[in-house]
Protein backbone atom coordinates (compact mmCIF):
# COMPACT_ATOMS: atom_id res chain seq x y z
CA UNK A 1 0.00 0.00 0.00
CA UNK A 2 1.37 3.07 -0.75
CA UNK A 3 0.52 6.19 1.76
CA UNK A 4 2.22 9.31 1.45
CA UNK A 5 2.26 12.39 3.03
CA UNK A 6 -0.25 15.31 1.90
CA UNK A 7 0.82 17.69 -0.54
CA UNK A 8 0.81 21.15 0.99
CA UNK A 9 0.75 22.56 -2.65
CA UNK A 10 -2.46 20.15 -3.69
CA UNK A 11 -4.69 22.95 -1.97
CA UNK A 12 -4.91 26.62 -2.23
CA UNK A 13 -6.83 28.25 0.46
CA UNK A 14 -8.08 31.12 -0.89
CA UNK A 15 -6.53 34.87 0.83
CA UNK A 16 -9.68 36.46 1.60
CA UNK A 17 -11.23 33.31 3.82
CA UNK A 18 -13.94 33.30 5.52
CA UNK A 19 -15.50 35.10 1.93
CA UNK A 20 -18.88 34.86 3.23
CA UNK A 21 -20.27 34.71 7.15
CA UNK A 22 -23.12 35.60 8.45
CA UNK A 23 -22.43 39.33 8.83
CA UNK A 24 -23.02 39.18 5.03
CA UNK A 25 -26.45 38.47 4.79
CA UNK A 26 -28.76 40.95 4.40
CA UNK A 27 -31.58 39.52 7.01
CA UNK A 28 -30.49 38.36 10.67
CA UNK A 29 -29.16 34.88 10.73
CA UNK A 30 -26.70 32.76 12.98
CA UNK A 31 -24.56 31.24 10.46
CA UNK A 32 -24.05 30.53 6.69
CA UNK A 33 -22.06 27.37 5.63
CA UNK A 34 -22.03 23.85 3.25
CA UNK A 35 -23.19 25.65 0.03
CA UNK A 36 -23.92 24.03 -3.34
CA UNK A 37 -22.07 26.04 -6.25
CA UNK A 38 -22.55 26.49 -9.81
CA UNK A 39 -21.00 28.66 -12.99
CA UNK A 40 -23.79 29.65 -14.48
CA UNK A 41 -24.03 30.35 -18.26
CA UNK A 42 -23.13 33.83 -18.13
CA UNK A 43 -20.04 32.54 -15.61
CA UNK A 44 -21.43 34.05 -12.71
CA UNK A 45 -20.90 31.68 -9.54
CA UNK A 46 -24.02 31.04 -7.60
CA UNK A 47 -23.95 29.64 -4.52
CA UNK A 48 -26.74 28.17 -2.40
CA UNK A 49 -25.91 28.38 0.57
CA UNK A 50 -27.16 26.60 4.08
CA UNK A 51 -28.29 29.24 5.93
CA UNK A 52 -29.52 28.59 9.77
CA UNK A 53 -31.41 31.17 11.53
CA UNK A 54 -32.21 31.92 15.25
CA UNK A 55 -34.38 28.73 15.42
CA UNK A 56 -31.66 26.49 15.11
CA UNK A 57 -33.46 25.62 11.56
CA UNK A 58 -31.89 25.99 7.66
CA UNK A 59 -33.11 27.07 4.50
CA UNK A 60 -31.55 28.01 1.27
CA UNK A 61 -30.45 31.20 0.13
CA UNK A 62 -28.49 32.20 -3.07
CA UNK A 63 -25.34 34.12 -3.45
CA UNK A 64 -23.67 35.64 -6.79
CA UNK A 65 -20.69 36.88 -7.52
CA UNK A 66 -18.91 37.64 -10.80
CA UNK A 67 -15.40 36.30 -9.69
CA UNK A 68 -16.58 33.79 -7.81
CA UNK A 69 -14.89 35.41 -4.35
CA UNK A 70 -16.16 38.63 -3.52
CA UNK A 71 -18.84 41.42 -4.34
CA UNK A 72 -21.33 38.33 -3.49
CA UNK A 73 -24.92 39.66 -4.14
CA UNK A 74 -27.47 38.09 -1.88
CA UNK A 75 -30.84 37.26 -1.91
CA UNK A 76 -32.99 39.66 0.14
CA UNK A 77 -35.15 36.40 1.42
CA UNK A 78 -34.57 32.67 1.52
CA UNK A 79 -34.46 31.72 -1.78
CA UNK A 80 -35.66 28.26 -1.22
CA UNK A 81 -37.28 28.24 2.05
CA UNK A 82 -38.56 24.98 3.64
CA UNK A 83 -42.45 24.28 2.83
CA UNK A 84 -43.37 22.23 5.77
CA UNK A 85 -47.73 22.99 4.94
CA UNK A 86 -47.19 20.87 1.21
CA UNK A 87 -43.98 18.62 2.37
CA UNK A 88 -44.12 17.55 6.21
CA UNK A 89 -40.43 16.01 5.70
CA UNK A 90 -39.35 19.98 5.81
CA UNK A 91 -40.69 21.01 9.28
CA UNK A 92 -37.41 21.21 10.50
CA UNK A 93 -35.66 22.12 7.99
CA UNK A 94 -33.87 22.02 4.82
CA UNK A 95 -29.83 21.33 4.52
CA UNK A 96 -26.70 20.75 2.37
CA UNK A 97 -27.95 21.39 -1.42
CA UNK A 98 -25.97 19.74 -3.85
CA UNK A 99 -26.58 21.18 -7.44
CA UNK A 100 -26.39 19.17 -10.67
CA UNK A 101 -26.87 20.86 -14.05
CA UNK A 102 -28.70 17.90 -16.60
CA UNK A 103 -28.29 19.03 -20.46
CA UNK A 104 -30.68 17.01 -21.26
CA UNK A 105 -33.54 18.78 -19.27
CA UNK A 106 -32.18 21.88 -19.74
CA UNK A 107 -32.37 22.13 -16.08
CA UNK A 108 -30.37 22.41 -12.82
CA UNK A 109 -31.23 19.58 -10.08
CA UNK A 110 -30.56 20.54 -6.27
CA UNK A 111 -30.72 17.13 -4.38
CA UNK A 112 -30.96 18.46 -0.47
CA UNK A 113 -31.82 16.76 2.76
CA UNK A 114 -35.24 17.43 4.28
CA UNK A 115 -35.16 17.45 8.11
CA UNK A 116 -38.24 16.30 10.17
CA UNK A 117 -38.92 13.79 13.40
CA UNK A 118 -38.76 11.05 11.00
CA UNK A 119 -34.73 12.46 10.79
CA UNK A 120 -33.08 13.89 7.22
CA UNK A 121 -34.21 12.05 4.42
CA UNK A 122 -33.45 13.41 0.21
CA UNK A 123 -35.14 15.61 -1.77
CA UNK A 124 -35.16 16.59 -5.53
CA UNK A 125 -36.12 20.13 -6.37
CA UNK A 126 -35.78 21.44 -10.59
CA UNK A 127 -34.76 25.03 -11.41
CA UNK A 128 -33.99 27.02 -14.71
CA UNK A 129 -33.10 30.15 -12.45
CA UNK A 130 -32.91 29.66 -9.19
CA UNK A 131 -36.17 32.12 -8.41
CA UNK A 132 -38.72 29.35 -9.38
CA UNK A 133 -38.10 26.07 -7.84
CA UNK A 134 -40.20 22.64 -8.88
CA UNK A 135 -40.12 20.18 -6.36
CA UNK A 136 -40.46 16.79 -6.64
CA UNK A 137 -40.59 15.70 -3.11
CA UNK A 138 -39.21 12.57 -0.91
CA UNK A 139 -36.84 10.25 -2.96
CA UNK A 140 -34.73 8.52 -0.16
CA UNK A 141 -36.30 7.97 3.06
CA UNK A 142 -34.86 8.80 6.61
CA UNK A 143 -31.87 8.30 7.21
CA UNK A 144 -29.89 9.39 4.46
CA UNK A 145 -28.53 12.38 3.43
CA UNK A 146 -25.83 13.97 0.81
CA UNK A 147 -27.08 12.97 -2.06
CA UNK A 148 -26.54 13.72 -5.92
CA UNK A 149 -27.48 13.60 -9.33
CA UNK A 150 -25.39 12.09 -12.02
CA UNK A 151 -25.55 15.12 -15.07
CA UNK A 152 -26.66 12.15 -17.60
CA UNK A 153 -28.16 8.83 -17.73
CA UNK A 154 -26.34 5.56 -16.60
CA UNK A 155 -27.58 2.72 -19.32
CA UNK A 156 -31.05 4.87 -19.86
CA UNK A 157 -31.40 5.85 -15.66
CA UNK A 158 -31.06 8.46 -14.07
CA UNK A 159 -28.04 7.92 -11.10
CA UNK A 160 -27.94 9.21 -8.04
CA UNK A 161 -25.29 9.24 -4.88
CA UNK A 162 -26.32 9.27 -1.95
CA UNK A 163 -25.35 8.13 1.87
CA UNK A 164 -27.99 6.01 4.02
CA UNK A 165 -27.45 5.50 7.35
CA UNK A 166 -27.44 1.59 8.87
CA UNK A 167 -27.39 -0.60 11.17
CA UNK A 168 -23.78 -1.93 9.38
CA UNK A 169 -22.18 1.48 8.32
CA UNK A 170 -22.32 5.10 7.04
CA UNK A 171 -21.37 3.88 3.38
CA UNK A 172 -22.09 5.51 -0.12
CA UNK A 173 -24.28 3.98 -2.46
CA UNK A 174 -25.73 4.70 -5.84
CA UNK A 175 -29.10 3.98 -6.95
CA UNK A 176 -31.34 4.25 -10.10
CA UNK A 177 -34.56 5.43 -11.46
CA UNK A 178 -36.21 5.44 -14.68
CA UNK A 179 -38.55 8.86 -13.93
CA UNK A 180 -36.80 10.18 -11.13
CA UNK A 181 -39.13 9.39 -8.67
CA UNK A 182 -38.74 5.72 -7.90
CA UNK A 183 -35.74 4.64 -7.49
CA UNK A 184 -34.11 1.15 -7.22
CA UNK A 185 -31.17 -1.35 -7.61
CA UNK A 186 -29.24 0.23 -4.88
CA UNK A 187 -25.30 -0.17 -4.58
CA UNK A 188 -22.71 0.34 -2.16
CA UNK A 189 -20.20 1.84 -3.68
CA UNK A 190 -17.12 2.90 -1.25
CA UNK A 191 -17.73 1.85 2.45
CA UNK A 192 -16.05 3.56 5.12
CA UNK A 193 -13.12 2.13 6.90
CA UNK A 194 -12.19 0.93 10.49
CA UNK A 195 -10.09 1.45 13.01
CA UNK A 196 -7.59 4.54 13.12
CA UNK A 197 -7.78 5.59 9.45
CA UNK A 198 -9.12 9.50 8.57
CA UNK A 199 -12.33 8.19 7.02
CA UNK A 200 -13.17 5.57 9.77
CA UNK A 201 -16.64 6.19 11.18
CA UNK A 202 -18.72 7.53 8.05
CA UNK A 203 -18.19 8.72 4.74
CA UNK A 204 -20.30 10.86 2.42
CA UNK A 205 -20.09 12.65 -1.11
CA UNK A 206 -19.69 15.96 -1.33
CA UNK A 207 -19.49 17.90 -4.35
CA UNK A 208 -21.41 15.78 -7.51
CA UNK A 209 -19.00 13.67 -8.89
CA UNK A 210 -16.70 15.19 -11.54
CA UNK A 211 -16.71 13.91 -15.04
CA UNK A 212 -12.76 13.37 -16.27
CA UNK A 213 -11.24 11.68 -18.92
CA UNK A 214 -9.88 9.07 -16.20
CA UNK A 215 -13.42 8.61 -14.84
CA UNK A 216 -15.75 10.11 -12.68
CA UNK A 217 -13.83 12.21 -9.54
CA UNK A 218 -15.62 11.75 -6.14
CA UNK A 219 -14.46 13.98 -3.54
CA UNK A 220 -15.88 12.91 -0.20
CA UNK A 221 -15.70 13.67 3.33
CA UNK A 222 -14.41 11.69 5.94
CA UNK A 223 -15.64 11.38 9.44
CA UNK A 224 -13.65 10.28 12.93
CA UNK A 225 -14.45 10.42 16.38
CA UNK A 226 -11.76 11.55 18.42
CA UNK A 227 -11.06 12.02 22.25
CA UNK A 228 -11.26 16.18 21.54
CA UNK A 229 -14.80 15.34 19.61
CA UNK A 230 -15.16 15.01 15.35
CA UNK A 231 -13.08 15.82 12.68
CA UNK A 232 -14.11 15.85 8.66
CA UNK A 233 -11.95 15.83 6.07
CA UNK A 234 -11.93 15.51 2.60
CA UNK A 235 -10.63 12.82 0.15
CA UNK A 236 -10.32 11.43 -3.39
CA UNK A 237 -12.03 8.20 -5.34
CA UNK A 238 -11.96 7.71 -8.74
CA UNK A 239 -14.79 5.62 -10.35
CA UNK A 240 -14.84 3.95 -14.09
CA UNK A 241 -16.34 6.11 -17.04
CA UNK A 242 -19.05 3.42 -18.05
CA UNK A 243 -19.52 2.14 -14.63
CA UNK A 244 -19.56 4.73 -11.81
CA UNK A 245 -20.28 1.58 -8.94
CA UNK A 246 -16.96 0.70 -9.51
CA UNK A 247 -14.20 2.34 -7.45
CA UNK A 248 -10.85 2.41 -8.86
CA UNK A 249 -8.59 4.06 -6.31
CA UNK A 250 -9.36 5.65 -3.34
CA UNK A 251 -6.95 8.09 -1.27
CA UNK A 252 -5.26 6.74 1.45
CA UNK A 253 -4.48 10.35 3.34
CA UNK A 254 -6.93 12.90 3.33
CA UNK A 255 -6.49 16.20 1.04
CA UNK A 256 -8.01 19.03 3.33
CA UNK A 257 -8.79 18.90 7.04
CA UNK A 258 -9.45 21.76 9.66
CA UNK A 259 -5.99 24.23 9.93
CA UNK A 260 -7.03 27.46 10.07
CA UNK A 261 -8.93 29.23 12.64
CA UNK A 262 -11.85 29.87 11.25
CA UNK A 263 -12.42 26.06 10.16
CA UNK A 264 -10.97 25.48 13.95
CA UNK A 265 -13.31 27.10 15.89
CA UNK A 266 -17.70 27.57 15.46
CA UNK A 267 -20.28 26.32 16.32
CA UNK A 268 -19.41 23.11 15.27
CA UNK A 269 -15.26 22.96 15.60
CA UNK A 270 -12.82 20.84 13.33
CA UNK A 271 -15.23 21.03 10.68
CA UNK A 272 -14.37 21.24 6.73
CA UNK A 273 -17.09 20.60 4.76
CA UNK A 274 -18.42 20.59 0.92
CA UNK A 275 -21.38 20.34 -1.09
CA UNK A 276 -20.50 22.39 -4.09
CA UNK A 277 -17.29 23.23 -6.32
CA UNK A 278 -16.85 25.11 -10.09
CA UNK A 279 -14.61 23.89 -12.78
CA UNK A 280 -12.76 27.46 -14.76
CA UNK A 281 -13.03 28.11 -17.93
CA UNK A 282 -9.64 26.65 -18.22
CA UNK A 283 -11.24 22.95 -17.33
CA UNK A 284 -8.59 22.47 -14.70
CA UNK A 285 -8.76 24.92 -11.96
CA UNK A 286 -11.06 23.38 -9.40
CA UNK A 287 -12.89 25.93 -6.88
CA UNK A 288 -14.05 24.10 -3.76
CA UNK A 289 -16.35 26.15 -1.97
CA UNK A 290 -17.06 24.45 1.83
CA UNK A 291 -18.32 25.46 5.03
CA UNK A 292 -15.80 25.61 8.16
CA UNK A 293 -17.19 24.65 11.57
CA UNK A 294 -20.97 24.97 10.48
CA UNK A 295 -20.22 28.42 10.54
CA UNK A 296 -18.77 30.35 7.93
CA UNK A 297 -17.67 29.38 4.15
CA UNK A 298 -14.36 29.31 2.54
CA UNK A 299 -12.67 28.75 -0.84
CA UNK A 300 -9.66 26.87 -2.25
CA UNK A 301 -8.32 26.21 -5.39
CA UNK A 302 -6.69 23.59 -6.97
CA UNK A 303 -5.66 22.00 -10.13
CA UNK A 304 -8.13 18.96 -11.29
CA UNK A 305 -5.14 16.98 -13.41
CA UNK A 306 -2.90 17.65 -10.20
CA UNK A 307 -5.62 15.94 -8.30
CA UNK A 308 -6.08 13.06 -10.22
CA UNK A 309 -2.27 12.74 -10.51
CA UNK A 310 -1.76 13.00 -6.81
CA UNK A 311 -4.75 10.39 -6.69
CA UNK A 312 -2.56 8.05 -8.58
CA UNK A 313 0.60 8.28 -6.65
CA UNK A 314 -1.34 8.61 -2.91
CA UNK A 315 -4.30 6.35 -3.67
CA UNK A 316 -4.64 2.30 -3.99
CA UNK A 317 -7.66 -0.25 -5.25
CA UNK A 318 -10.41 0.00 -2.31
CA UNK A 319 -10.09 -3.53 -1.63
CA UNK A 320 -6.43 -2.92 -0.19
CA UNK A 321 -7.21 -0.07 2.25
CA UNK A 322 -10.80 -1.12 3.59
CA UNK A 323 -9.44 -2.42 6.60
Amino acid sequence: MNISSRSKDLIQRHPKNPILTAQDWPYPVNSVFNPGAVLLLDKTTLLLCRVEDHSGRSHLCAARSRNGVDSWQIDPKPTLPPEPDSHPEEIWGIEDPRITYVPELGKYMIAYTSYSAGGPGVSLALTVDFRQFERLGFIMLPPDKDAALLPRRIDGHWALIHRPMTTFGNHIWLSYSPDLYHWGRHKLILKARRGAWWDADKIGLSPPLIETSKGWLMIYHGFRQTAGGCLYRSGLALFASDNPERCILRSNTWILGPETPYERGGDVPNVTFSCGCTIAPDNDTLNLYYGCADSCIALARMSLNALLDWLQKNGSPPEECEE
